[in-house]
């Protein structure tokens, strides 16, 4: 480590004064002017010239490399004592990439009380940006989304980068600030200058401020599909129609229900089911013939509002009351207590949906079986034949024309007084007590209630069990492997889970001798695992009864959860296929319950292509088909502003990334289809179930589709019957 001032080592030395710029940054020290107010401490990073560079813009700054090792760093602190930062709302700092690409840096700012605040920084090629670093943790869902706008941008003539932070800090008492890299894989060099620090939160505020124009688009963007007027809109409508009915003459011969004329041939039972034959799985359509079900989730007019309450700043067009698309305000409450929405803001109160507006704008109503016709024509043009969860009802309607008639899959919304458990994760709550007898009941009314009105509609695919349960932990130490087990523990014997699990350990052991020897601990008295709170040891080579315990556990809790649904299913809705839980997290023990009693396993895979996210060879040894219930690729250059869970760099880059994954799909023989989220992107400034604000869609906040993704996806769609039709 090399510890010095820069005033020691730099050739232009200027023990030049502390002063305010225009905007309020105050600098503290200038890399190009130092003076001796400022400690540099480099770690594995260089400062190797005596003179300063002139950038292509003009300006000046000072190189510094990081060299490629685990944590190269730069850390500045005070000559003497501490800075206090108390009147101040972020750090400062003058910084461009000197690299052709973009760079990754991480701040850690320390207070004296050891109290720390984090950000990562995505630092872009190209000019210098002025970088802003809040004192306090921030991020975009205290501005009720889950990705903020795109940085950087430009602010009163600067570019300006505004940091997210997390942590804690004392700003009285600033002992250092720290910038470094992660493991770069050659050595990389950054550009800095002013270091310093500003009062007031204009430019924060002024980031969050006039998002998103009258039609819910971005307004600092520009992409081809944007919307200037009304007009616009109308135009491209009336050309897209003209496009539709052409591709809609050129889809493959197939029967009513989607199924391929071309290829196997199955003995027709009037509803979906599934069948191996050669190696390969199949969903076979009532007619008997092969369907790899192509599908689209959340295809619904009536799921795109945005909270306005409490953020007005952020749009620069609203409607007035008495505007008559005033009547596309409303009202929500989405404030509760899971891991989806912690630590988010202006998530109730008055909203807005700009979906519904822009439809209004283009027809000249609202009028919801007029879209749903329209939306079937658009999915059957691309290629797709199901409609997908969470999508609107009017879809599924039997009045609908038998032409435009699409099979469908339904959600069972399974809610009641039951118990959950924690498993530390719980993005939507925690895991439902199946051993909890009102779980049974929530079960039985739930699956009555789905089945009430597509008991016997041949076009009902089947029901999905819930969707992304909280089975794990995401992570890879034994704490998140058996999460559930610990969980449980945890909880007091009126928790049923725990009672069962108990009597397990208790049948198995007899007494806490027994229990103490098999893991290796000192129980005294078996009452004291009833208690809240008990922690059981970790798994170890040396007792391997601890895993051996938590495994056979969880094996009964996922078997209980999914017999219960199964045994409900098959009394309301025996016709139609149990499709899995949807599982983002899982156990092994939770997908071979899900095995023994669905029809088919369903994943959500968020990766390159299904082999990424899943081990297909021990999926072959349970024998049963596989669903791919959620994947897609989204970029930031659209105008939302996350990229969703699987992105890409580049618009350009969603149809290959969607072909490839759907050729992917189709080499693998237990996959019977695959379904991407979503129909439409997310609003910009958030959705208002957890704030999440992607570009995801096939279908813009204006309705106009992303006319060289669907291009693309239509043509990769066109591989299905290639594939399926050559199978015998």
């Amino acid at each position: 480590m090399i510890r010095r001032s820069l005033s020691a080592v730099l050739a232009i030395a200027c023990a030049g004064p502390v002063y305010a710029a225009p905007d309020g940054q105050q600098t503290l020290f200038n890399f190009v002017r130092p003076a001796d107010v400022v400690q540099v401490t480099t770690q594995d990073a260089t400062l190797p010239q005596a003179n300063a560079e002139q950038t292509a813009e003009g300006e000046v700054l000072r190189r510094v490399i990081f060299n490629p090792v685990e944590k190269p760093s730069l850390r500045l602190t005070p000559q003497s004592g501490v800075w206090d930062w108390s009147a101040d709302s972020a750090m400062t700092l003058r910084v461009q990439s000197a690299m052709d690409w973009a760079l990754t840096l991480y701040v850690q700012i320390q207070s004296s009380d050891g109290k720390t605040l984090n950000s990562r920084i995505d630092l872009p090629a190209g000019p210098a940006q002025t970088l802003i670093v809040p004192l306090q943790a921030s991020s975009p869902l205290s501005q009720g989304m889950r990705v903020g706008p795109p940085m950087p941008w430009t602010y009163e003539g600067q570019h300006v980068l505004l940091a997210n932070t997390e942590g804690e800090l004392n700003p009285a008492q600033v002992s250092s600030v720290t910038v470094s890299m992660s493991r770069p894989d050659v050595a990389q060099s950054v550009l800095i200058e002013k270091f310093g620090v500003q009062e007031g939160d204009g430019v924060q505020k002024a980031a969050y401020t006039h998002l998103l124009d009258g039609y819910g688009q971005y307004t600092r963007g520009k992409w081809p599909e944007k919307i200037n007027n009304d007009d616009q809109l109308k135009a491209l409508a009336g050309k897209e129609q003209t496009q539709l009915k052409a591709w809609l003459k050129e889809r493959p011969a197939q029967d009513k229900y989607g199924g391929l004329l071309k290829g196997p041939t199955f003995e027709a039972k009037g509803f979906f089911r599934t069948e191996k034959r050669n190696e390969r799985w199949y969903l076979v359509t009532p007619e008997g013939h092969p369907f790899y079900s192509l599908g689209v989730n959340a295809v619904t007019a009536d799921d795109s509002q945005t909270y306005v309450e409490g953020r007005e700043t952020m749009f620069s067009s609203l409607p007035g009351d008495d505007d008559p698309l005033a009547t596309f305000y409303g009202k929500g409450n989405d404030h509760r207590d899971t891991g989806a929405s912690k630590d988010r803001h202006f998530d109730q109160g008055r909203t807005f949906d700009f979906y519904g507006a822009n439809l209004q704008r283009t027809y000249g109503v609202f009028d919801t079986q007029h879209w749903a016709d329209h939306t079937l024509q658009r999915l059957q043009a691309w290629g797709f034949n199901t409609i997908g969860n969470w999508s609107e009802p009017a879809l599924e309607n039997p009045d609908v024309s038998s032409q435009s008639h699409v099979p469908y899959t339904l959600p069972l919304s399974i809610v009641g007084d039951y118990v959950s458990i924690s498993t530390g994760h719980d993005w939507w709550g925690g895991m439902p007590d199946p051993f909890d007898p009102r779980f049974a009941m929530a079960t039985e009314r739930a699956v009555a209630i789905a089945a009430r009105d597509h008991r016997d509609d041949p076009y009902l695919i089947g029901y999905f069990a819930d969707n992304e349960l909280a089975w794990a932990a995401p992570g890879d130490d034994p704490h998140d492997r058996y999460a559930l087990a610990y969980g449980t523990l945890k909880l007091t014997t009126d928790v049923p889970a725990k009672r069962a699990f108990l009597k397990q350990l208790r049948d198995k052991y007899r007494n806490q001798e027994g229990l103490s020897k098999a893991w290796g601990i000192d129980l005294p008295a078996w009452e004291l695992m009833e208690d809240p709170g008990f922690e059981p040891p970790l798994p170890s080579p040396e007792h391997p009864e601890i895993e051996n315990d938590f495994k056979y556990f969880q094996r009964v809790f996922a078997e209980t959860y999914f017999k219960t649904i199964s045994d409900a299913l098959k009394w309301h809705a025996p016709n139609h296929l149990l499709l899995g839980g949807r599982f983002g997290v899982s156990t092994p023990e939770a997908i071979e319950a899900c095995a023994k009693f669905c029809d088919v396993l369903s994943f959500n895979l968020y990766t390159p292509k299904p082999q990424d996210g899943m081990d297909f060879a021990k999926l072959r040894v349970l024998d049963k088909p596989v669903l791919v219930s959620e994947f897609h690729f989204g970029s930031r250059d659209r105008g939302p502003f996350w990229g969703g869970a699987m992105e890409v760099a580049r618009e350009e880059d969603r149809g290959p990334a969607y072909s490839n994954f759907l050729k992917s799909a189709l080499a693998e023989p237990s996959i019977v289809g695959v379904h991407w989220f979503q129909y439409l992107d997310q609003p910009a400034t958030g959705r208002m179930l957890d704030g999440e604000n992607g570009h995801l869609g096939l279908v813009g906040i204006t309705d106009v589709p992303y006319q060289g993704f669907v291009e693309a996806v239509r043509k990769a769609n066109g591989q299905v019957s290639e594939v399926i039709g050559k199978a015998q």
